[in-house]
């Protein structure tokens, strides 16, 4: 049954329907009609001196395979959802067929997954078959953000390198799957101004490599210690309690350009990993996590 915001919609589909399944059936006993005396009346034409075309009735099984049709259709709208809001007589859904066949889904394989569930995750990591299963689960609910080789991409974490931002391990995994992340990393423009952006952008980088304006790194320190290190740490270590990347890996989740750099202090982010908690129950959240230190390099 479809929810509406206003009855006029249910009426909208109703009167339509029900008015064309009458006119088919007016339309059907007008053409049932055989003339009088036996003999169709011509309609006018002709072709080639003798041949005409006549007004005969429609074929007796034509005419019942079409009443048979519209009986069914009359029927069918009775019993099932498809007069606007009117539920139907039986009272059936589509949504209640899928609850049905995903609780006797469950049903079947929650014997398997309670033994996934009571493997230790190291042990589950070596089973290939639970492993084909965890791979199937990434694709279906991961793969979408991470990538199907669960590299990710900018703005999504690779998961197969061992830097984690909210931690690695397998009771923080299993965390972020089930109740999900966001991680806000401020703009600061507005509060060190153009060329302390340029300072911040250019000391991070330093963390890492060569600077390109050496002389931006001590003052970009200042700033640093001033507005960043209380999340990313004296030392730019990050913090995963805060989600506080570390600075000094590498590994840079919207890039390690200077220009990427600049527009993250000067503009910030935003990161949200959706919760699974209520799609995943706690055994496939195990397997997942079992997979994810499979994949790791």
């Amino acid at each position: 049954m479809s929810d509406f915001v206003s009855e006029f919609w249910s009426w909208f589909i109703i009167v339509p329907t029900v008015l064309g399944l009458v006119f088919c059936v007016v339309l059907m006993v007008a053409n049932t009609t055989t003339p009088k005396s036996g003999e169709a009346e011509t309609m006018g034409h002709v072709w080639d001196e003798d041949l005409r075309e006549y007004n005969n009735p429609l074929p007796k099984w034509w005419l019942n395979m079409f009443y048979i049709t519209l009986v069914f259709g009359a029927v069918y709208l009775l019993l099932y959802p498809g007069l606007g809001s009117f539920a139907g007589l039986l009272g059936w859904t589509s949504k209640d067929r899928y609850d049905n066949e995903v609780r006797a889904a469950e049903a079947s394989f929650k014997p398997l997954y309670d033994a996934y569930l009571a493997t230790p995750l190291d042990e589950l990591a070596g089973n290939a078959d639970a492993m084909g299963t965890a791979k199937r689960l990434f694709s279906t609910n991961c793969a979408i953000c991470h990538g199907a080789d669960a590299r990710g991409a900018t703005g999504f974490p690779n998961l197969r390198d061992h830097e984690w931002i909210w931690g690695g391990g397998d009771a923080e995994i299993k965390t972020t799957i089930a109740a999900g992340r966001t991680a806000v990393m401020p703009g600061w423009a507005a509060v060190i101004g153009p060329e302390g952006v340029e300072q911040v952008s250019e000391y991070v980088y330093a963390m890492t490599r060569d600077p390109l304006n050496p002389s931006f790194v001590e003052p970009g320190k200042q700033h640093y210690d001033t507005v960043c290190l209380a999340c990313h740490g004296p030392e730019g270590k990050g913090n995963p309690v805060l989600g506080a990347p570390d600075l000094t890996d590498g590994v840079w989740l919207y890039g390690g350009s200077l220009g990427a750099i600049r527009h993250s202090v000067g503009q910030g982010r935003i990161g949200v990993m959706p919760p699974f908690g209520e799609l995943l129950d706690e055994s496939r959240i195990h397997l997942l996590t079992a997979y994810l230190n499979s994949i790791r390099e």
